[in-house]
């Protein structure tokens, strides 16, 4: 991630924009990521699962996704770390690291033929 003047992270502008998340990242890159996406790509606990000290995962049962799953109300930066979607169905727990963002975008582009 790119660092300030004082050395700080900056983050990304990061607006949605109809079904899509739009990036700019500090050195003026731009991505793209359908919502759909970007929710189904959840990283918490609750939609990823969570390994135990043997390395087996365990995940909760899968909820079906709903109408208000893939409509973003908002969301927060989480310091200089990532970004937290908050959803119309009520989920809000996946950080989203700048990395983890970066490499489902160019997923996402790779996918829609796009550069990747």
């Amino acid at each position: 991630m790119d660092r300030g003047h004082d050395g700080r992270v900056q983050p990304p502008e990061i607006t949605p924009i109809g079904t899509e998340l739009a990036i700019k990242w500090p050195d003026g890159r731009e991505d793209y990521i359908p919502l759909e996406t970007l929710r189904r790509r959840c990283p918490c606990a609750a939609c990823q699962g969570e390994q135990d000290v043997l390395g087996q995962v365990h995940r909760a049962p899968m909820r079906p996704y709903g109408p208000g799953s893939f409509v973003l109300r908002g969301g927060d930066l989480v310091g200089g770390y990532g970004f937290q979607p908050r959803w119309a169905d009520g989920h809000g727990t996946g950080i989203y690291s700048w990395q983890y963002l970066k490499a489902v975008a160019a997923d996402a582009a790779g996918s829609a033929g796009g550069p990747g």
